[in-house]
């Protein structure tokens, strides 16, 4: 069984070639079937692979083709490869169905197959995932803004115990190959993951002084209120009417003292601009 396997792949991997002359070349397709059924000869069974072996390569290029880099071809290939093994041993001549629209589905789900075994994610997770994501889309589409957490729960008929459940399952956690090719640069080497990640994590100390000195400037000369709303606005993203209520002012007092704040840092800025220009 090992030899055979071992020249069926060969033979997938020549398949671009012309096939040799087999001895079951000139007899009619129907009665090749027909000897195989009666003998299960492994000459004839061998003959069959190679004849429908295109189909395999069919399948798995086209699934391939929609597939990040790291994905091998070649394991799809030989999973197709068992699919189409599979499919000659179980094709009943009765049903009067061709081979090709017969075999396809099962050359394609083998390799499907292979593909969910590549995956670290349970079908559990997966399904999960795709049913909140569905809901979302449905109440969308039917109400025009995004669906809240309450109305997607409502919608799948869960607890909001087993929603939060079903929200870390739809966030599951990826991986993806570090040398994995991103995309091609205009030298002769492609630019790949490893080149271009960033951890967003971490901040930019640079960045960081430069916002707490803007932030000390944009501040400098305001009193405690004022200094509050600009800050709670423009660096926690409160609204006005949070503010107000922070602060125990009404709404329209926090935007008429926010107006005032920019024309005063208006007026500041344009001081300080005059001042940098160079002397001529």
């Amino acid at each position: 069984m090992a030899t055979t396997r071992t020249a069926l792949r060969q033979g997938l991997r020549d398949s671009i070639s012309v096939a040799a002359p087999s001895p079951y070349d000139d007899i009619p397709m129907d009665d090749v079937w027909v000897e195989y059924k009666k003998t299960r000869h492994e000459n004839i069974r061998n003959y069959l692979v190679e004849r429908f072996l295109h189909l395999v390569r069919y399948n798995a290029e086209r699934i391939h083709h929609r597939l990040p880099d790291e994905v091998d071809i070649e394991d799809l290939y030989q999973a197709g490869l068992f699919g189409l093994m599979d499919a000659i041993d179980a094709f009943d001549l009765e049903r009067k169905v061709k081979f090709e629209t017969y075999c396809a589905p099962r050359i394609k789900g083998a390799i499907l197959d292979e593909l969910r075994s590549m995956d670290w994610v349970p079908r559990l997770v997966r399904y999960r995932t795709s049913k909140v994501e569905a809901a979302r889309q449905q109440i969308h589409a039917e109400t025009g803004v995004p669906a809240t957490d309450d109305e997607v729960a409502d919608r799948i008929g869960i607890d909001d115990e087993e929603f939060d459940k079903f929200k870390r399952d739809s966030h599951a956690v990826g991986t993806v190959s570090l040398t994995r090719k991103c995309f091609s640069s205009d030298g002769s080497k492609d630019v790949r993951e490893i080149d271009i990640i960033k951890d967003e994590r971490q901040t930019n100390p640079v960045a960081d002084i430069q916002r707490r000195d803007l932030k000390d400037l944009l501040t400098k000369g305001l009193s405690r209120a004022e200094r509050l709303i600009v800050v709670l606005y423009y660096y926690e993203g409160m609204t006005m009417k949070e503010i107000g209520a922070t602060l125990d002012l009404s709404e329209s007092r926090v935007s008429q003292m926010h107006s005032s704040i920019l024309e005063r840092l208006k007026a500041h800025m344009q001081h300080r601009m005059k001042e940098l220009e160079p002397v001529e």
